[in-house]
């Protein structure tokens, strides 16, 4: 990893990253507008790039689809070997994409591990996809007709991705619609646009993809973010974000004059649930690793968590007491825990929810100054479900602690939500667990586990206001694909005129 100077460029693998990459050419943006980066915790410029205008868009989505005929007409074998060698890639370049995510989004080491490893996987299980695509032979009521259904590339897929885990979020879509056949405009955010988009670009370019098969363009979602979705070309966009944005996303792509899929992963208020018969030891730490990984800036991180009375005051002590060991600070240094928030706009709005949280009455058990863009762990005890930090996602290192009578109403907490994504229960008694677990109204929940799971085989995806859509395996298959209908009438129809 290099930063820039007045006189170099920021690189990867020796070679620039500062620029828009459209059919397979690296240059400059047509945009008025020049994105400066910054290192979340030292403040140091990491580089800028000039910006991506419509015209850079429409070009791209241009090149995309031109492109993508001859790439899904290639072989099983020659999609899945550029994956293969995406997937060595990662391998090879992992220290460098390390240093890139601690450098760009205030990833600690082992986040910024946690998310290589991820990217890496889902690129692995993409290679398998080429081979995974099947059509079907149907009977038909019609004498003589054959029934076929082909299943193949939706076409063009344009790609939102979020700032808080850029590299394996954008992977995630990238892998997939590549290896099905799809070519792909990736949009990063304009936090993380290196390791979101650009590291991406270079990686796809180094492993062998044909130009135009994949477009990055950086620009602000003021400039082209609607023309984004709202542009002829793409089949589907797929967001991932916040709620408000996702929901402006499907607004526009079902409204605007061009009709196309979405596939939206949103926001999330993951309830982690202690019942009474629960491991604490075991419970405090996985409630810990739920919520501080990467300063709570992950979708499904615990949002509130519910104790049953009984245990509810050990708890709170054993969980206070644990949070305080944890590290803060640097997140280059391979012990700590929470770092750096991603930008000083969502500094002052968790300042803003801390002093809400104490304005509305909950009980301050852990709080530490604020440094810079670091905000230490807040722990709120005595929390309700009408204060704010109990009906919102926080996205940052602060937690409320609800305390429930039974079962029952610890059920009745983790639904009073309009989310859906996320969610965890710890219990004694796994098959109790399970069965709690199945009265979550979430996409995804964890029986004594934390809600922070991603396996590149497993259906990914909310809920309610946490999105629509599912990400990995054959879930992943079925969202980058569309089905084709084709008869055959072998026998000449008798038509009834």
């Amino acid at each position: 990893m290099t930063t820039t100077t007045s006189e170099s460029t920021t690189t990867f693998a020796g070679k620039p990253i500062d620029a828009q990459f459209i059919a397979g050419t690296w240059r400059e943006g047509g945009s008025q507008k020049t994105l400066t980066l910054t290192n979340p915790y030292t403040q140091d410029s990491l580089g800028s790039i000039r910006q991506a205008s419509v015209a850079d868009l429409d070009e791209a989505y241009r090149a995309a689809a031109a492109a993508q005929k001859d790439w899904a007409a290639t072989t099983p074998a020659a999609r899945q070997s550029v994956l293969f060698r995406a997937a060595e890639i990662f391998d090879t370049r992992r220290q460098e994409i390390i240093d890139w995510l601690i450098a760009e989004s205030g990833s600690t080491v082992l986040k910024a591990n946690v998310e290589v490893s991820a990217a890496r996987a889902i690129t692995v299980e993409a290679a398998s996809y080429p081979y995974r695509v099947h059509g079907r032979i149907m009977e038909s009521n019609v004498p003589g007709k054959e029934n076929r259904v082909y299943r193949g590339p939706l076409g063009v897929v344009g790609i939102i991705s979020p700032w808080n885990f850029p590299l394996h979020l954008s992977q995630r879509s990238v892998a997939p619609a590549l290896a099905l056949g799809n070519a792909v405009v990736l949009k990063p955010a304009s936090d993380t646009a290196i390791t979101g988009g650009l590291i991406i670009a270079r990686i796809f370019e180094e492993a062998g993809l044909p130009a135009g098969v994949l477009n990055v363009v950086v620009g602000s979602g003021g400039e082209i973010g609607d023309a984004f979705v709202e542009h002829e070309v793409p089949a589907l966009i797929s967001f991932t974000g916040s709620t408000p944005v996702g929901q402006n996303v499907g607004r526009i792509a079902a409204g605007g004059k061009h009709l196309k899929h979405v596939a939206l992963e949103l926001g999330g208020n993951s309830p982690f649930v202690v019942l009474a018969d629960a491991d604490l030891d075991q419970a405090v730490r996985a409630a810990a690793m739920g919520k501080f990984l990467h300063q709570g800036q992950i979708c499904m991180a615990v949002n509130q968590i519910i104790v049953e009375d009984a245990v509810y005051d050990d708890f709170v002590r054993r969980f206070t007491d644990h949070v305080r060991t944890i590290k803060v600070g640097d997140p280059a240094d391979p012990a700590t825990v929470v770092g750096p928030v991603i930008n000083r706009s969502q500094r002052e709005g968790l300042l803003e929810k801390i002093r809400t949280a104490k304005a509305e009455g909950a009980r301050v058990v852990l709080e530490g100054e604020v440094d810079g863009q670091v905000v230490p762990p807040h722990i709120f005890a005595d929390v309700t479900q009408d204060m704010e930090i109990a009906r919102e996602e926080i996205f940052g290192p602060l937690v409320g602690i609800q305390r429930v009578a039974d079962e029952a109403q610890a059920l009745a907490a983790a639904n009073n939500t309009e989310f859906g994504l996320a969610s965890a229960v710890f219990t004694g008694d796994l098959e109790r667990g399970v069965a709690f677990a199945q009265g979550i109204k979430a996409g995804m929940t964890h029986v004594n586990d934390i809600p922070v799971n991603d396996e590149a085989h497993v259906s990914f995806g909310g809920e309610g206001n946490s999105g629509l859509g599912r990400f990995n395996g054959e879930w992943a298959i079925d969202e980058f694909t569309t089905d084709h209908w084709i008869s055959v009438q072998r026998t000449p129809r008798q038509y009834p005129f």
